[in-house]
């Protein structure tokens, strides 16, 4: 093999991590799957492979790839991972506010009403 030829075949085609931003979410390759749940899984134990089986719309080097980002990147996924809490836990926070919660006797109540309006006619 000509050295030309070995140049060749080992050139490198740089990829970018596999990350698109959908709906305000980091999402991995063409899945559904956040990059906060991948990264969730992986520091629980799971492997690139494990995950594939998991989750079925992923593919199995869009895993390795994100995997290799999130590696090479940790302190900038866990800043960002930080403030996908921090929002979260504001939108909690504000739905928790204009919903007062309800007590043991208002339930009850909503509940006989709803057995009350779903009874046979007659009954």
């Amino acid at each position: 093999m000509v050295a030309a030829d070995f140049n060749e075949l080992l050139s490198i085609n740089i990829e970018h991590a596999p990350l698109r931003l959908v709906d305000n979410a980091l999402r991995i390759g063409n899945s559904r799957l956040t990059l906060d749940l991948l990264v969730e899984q992986y520091e629980n134990g799971l492997s690139p492979e494990d995950l594939v089986r998991a989750y079925d719309s992923l593919d199995l080097a869009d895993a390795h790839a994100a995997i290799a980002y999130y590696l090479r990147n940790r302190d900038k996924v866990r800043a960002y991972l930080h403030g996908r809490k921090r929002e979260a836990d504001t939108f909690k926070q504000a739905i928790e506010a204009k919903h007062i919660p309800l007590t043991r006797d208002e339930l009850l109540a909503r509940r006989s009403g709803m057995e009350i309006a779903d009874a046979p006619p007659g009954k």
